[in-house]
């Protein structure tokens, strides 16, 4: 049998185990194992399986991971979240739709934070919801800002997803966080853009605010100038040379540990949930990258990309066309699974597609992130509307769809403005020297 055919079925069995929810990092070094095996044998295969175990946990790169989801952690435990929402609504709101666009931007800070989609929805489903429903919101517009706005997170640096990118296409981490830094933006942007439009047409979706005095704004700032210190320390300290990506992370988490302790609310059984929260998520996540590693082996030695690269060459499709078939293959991917498995599962086999295309591996690196995250609030499935509604079971499944709709329309258009416009995500890492 042809390698490239045993290639082929592997992954069929390998969709299959994770249809039966066998995890995601089992199911993948189950199959890279199994698979390699067939190739080299079982002695080469599993000896390999501990080498990439142990340099993946040996690894200083992937050592930001924990750092990172422990900051977010802590910076949860420690009403830091909180803080960040009340600075939002107190600056945007007083506009009409302001709730909604402060929910936008905590969402998208938050979500940079913790590193987590669905981690941002459910933290903002706490906080942002009811505020939101008890102003006279209507609930579509409110949930939908909500399922939306955590979409925005996992792109803005510093981003756990995009480390592991980086990490795994072999490309410079600071590359792909000046790369997202204007894409970020032009998200938080373009769904503010797509609220005021809303309100517009629907007057009614949202109160007439309240007016906030310069006063109230300041005393925002200044009572969560907390999480403003430990957004600044971590941007500044990246952005400005001060720290490496790995130093950074651990200040972080030290400042958000220092805030915890100080605002006295780490108790015993908070520090408990924190660590358990942050040792689970970290070995999901190095279980999927450990995974990776070996299904990357398998399709290497299958030489299932280099025949996917050819076929695609005497196929002689235009590359966009080629890419646009990716796009719809990465919403379908993120409207089943989280973000960073549906990343890591199938690059392996996609980035020598699209490098081989000419495409740039680090605009790839945004564009996949936002073509996978556009997909979780994606109808039928969209796992973020899933998510909320699990939290708000009050809230069906249909109004929810329908209030992330004009997000969706907005994601659309970024999504076609990087793709048409590159130089949107590559102009800031080439004028700063770090391509």
């Amino acid at each position: 049998m042809e390698t490239a055919l045993i290639a082929m079925l592997a992954l069929m069995g390998m969709f299959i185990l994770i249809g039966l929810h066998v995890p995601v990092g089992v199911a993948m070094a189950m199959t890279g194992i199994a698979t390699y095996s067939t190739l080299v044998g079982w002695i080469p295969a599993m000896s390999l399986a501990s080498i990439e175990a142990s340099m993946t946990f040996s690894s200083l790169e992937f050592a930001i991971v924990p750092l990172f989801l422990l900051m977010g952690s802590l910076a949860g435990a420690s009403g830091l979240s909180t803080d960040l929402y009340r600075i939002a609504n107190a600056l945007l709101g007083h506009l009409r739709g302001g709730l909604s666009m402060a929910t936008i931007a905590s969402c998208a800070l938050f979500g940079a934070v913790c590193g987590s989609s669905i981690a941002t929805v459910a933290t903002m489903a706490r906080i942002a919801l009811p505020e939101m429903i008890g102003r006279g919101y209507q609930t579509s517009l409110a949930a939908g800002s909500i399922a939306a706005g955590g979409t925005l997170g996992v792109l803005i640096p510093p981003s756990v997803i995009m480390v592991v990118y980086a990490v795994l296409a072999e490309q410079f981490i600071l590359s792909l966080f000046f790369a997202a830094l204007i894409p970020g933006l032009l998200a938080v942007m373009l769904h503010c853009i797509a609220i005021t439009i809303y309100m517009r047409i629907y007057p009614e979706a949202a109160p007439a605010a309240e007016p906030v005095t310069w006063t109230q704004r300041v005393g925002a700032v200044r009572n969560g100038w907390g999480v403003v210190v430990l957004g600044l320390v971590v941007s500044v300290g990246i952005y400005g040379g001060i720290f490496t990506v790995n130093e950074a992370a651990a200040v972080g988490a030290a400042l958000a540990f220092s805030f915890a302790v100080g605002r006295r609310k780490l108790s015993r059984t908070v520090l408990k949930e924190v660590v358990r929260e942050t040792a689970t998520n970290s070995g999901m996540i190095y279980l999927i990258i450990i995974g990776a590693s070996m299904l990357t082996y398998f399709l290497s030695a299958s030489h299932l990309p280099e025949n996917l690269v050819e076929w695609i060459e005497h196929l002689d499709a235009p590359p966009l066309l080629v890419i646009l078939g990716l796009y719809v293959m990465y919403i379908a991917l993120g409207a089943v699974f989280d973000g960073f498995a549906a990343m890591v599962i199938t690059l392996p086999f996609v980035l020598p597609v699209v490098t081989g295309l000419g495409y740039d591996p680090v605009w790839w690196g945004v564009i996949m992130v936002m073509v996978i995250e556009i997909g979780m609030i994606t109808p039928p499935i969209g796992i973020n509307v899933f998510v909320l509604h699990g939290m708000s079971k009050d809230i069906p499944l249909r109004t929810i769809f329908l209030g992330i709709t004009p997000f969706l329309v907005a994601d659309l258009i970024r999504l076609t403005l990087i793709t048409v416009f590159p130089g949107l995500a590559l102009w800031l890492p080439t004028l700063l020297g770090f391509r």
